[in-house]
């Protein structure tokens, strides 16, 4: 690889010290290629939104009775984290609200196994804001918020869908009330979906992000076209800088929907790009 291995180092002197990539990136990749990859780059962790043809974590081999403590010993051995398991549990799902559930349950276990402190969930399923019962998400945030401290695990709801909106969301976080539950800030959608400026969406949830999902696009005849970092306009400096400012610590994690579009760039690319651009703004 092109990018500096050393790239660890030039990150432990600033106050945002870890990058990671999402699995959705890779999903041709085998799980040795992920872990090689993220080590050759200098990423510190991985991101689990399936693996190969498994979408659902608590099913992956690599994450089976069997096998967890090895792939455990084999992360850290190389100095990896899985800071983040990326669940498909949909909250506002009402005809199908108990297997929601069991899947928050089942992805809040296999993180507390693996020592993972965030599970992702989701107030609502697409990108663009929809119609969603805000009062039935919180009743099963909150549920899902009991276990989760029990296990030493926090739930992070996505800014997605109606929930891009940073005054909704911070209204959703302030009345579930929980130390067990935070923000994953995907920075994308606010600005695509509810035109919010990074300040504000950042003023309105500082308190509660503890990871980030970062892609870069451009509009262009009214379709939103994904772009490598720095080649789009979303203000990725400007988000850097409010971090920095605000003495984030946690992890910024590249989003590239290779799984969803095929005819995005390879992943190797992508990430290694990813790792220099991200280099390049120390």
């Amino acid at each position: 690889m092109l990018i500096n291995v050393n790239i660890n180092h030039y990150f432990s002197e600033v106050v945002i010290t870890k990058i990671s990539f999402s699995t959705l990136g890779c999903p041709n990749w085998s799980w040795e290629d992920m872990l090689s990859t993220a080590k050759d780059i200098g990423f510190d962790g991985i991101e689990i939104r399936g693996i190969e043809n498994e979408m659902y974590a608590p099913r992956i081999k690599q994450f089976s009775a069997e096998d967890i403590e090895l792939t455990k010993k084999k992360v850290a051995k190389i100095g990896l984290e899985i800071p983040c398991l990326s669940s498909a549990c949909f909250l506002f799902d009402k005809a199908n609200i108990e297997k929601q559930l069991q899947e928050g349950i089942d992805y809040i276990e296999l993180a507390a196994k693996l020592e993972t402190p965030y599970v992702r969930v989701l107030g609502d399923a697409q990108a663009k804001p929809g119609e969603v019962d805000t009062d039935f998400v919180i009743e099963n945030l909150k549920k899902l918020a009991e276990r989760a401290n029990k296990r030493g695990v926090k739930l992070l709801i996505e800014t997605n869908g109606v929930f891009a909106n940073s005054k909704v969301m911070k209204t959703l976080i302030e009345t579930v009330n929980s130390n067990s539950v935070g923000v994953l800030w995907d920075v994308h959608h606010p600005i695509r979906f509810f035109n919010e400026s990074v300040e504000y969406t950042f003023e309105n949830l500082k308190d509660y992000i503890y990871f980030l999902h970062v892609k870069d696009s451009l509009v262009i005849d009214g379709i939103i076209k994904y772009k490598l970092m720095g080649y789009g306009d979303i203000p990725i400096k400007t988000i850097i800088r409010l971090l920095k400012e605000n003495d984030y610590k946690g992890y910024i994690s590249i989003e590239w929907l290779k799984r969803w579009y095929i005819d995005l760039e390879e992943p190797e690319i992508v990430f290694s790009h990813f790792a220099g651009y991200m280099k390049g703004l120390i």
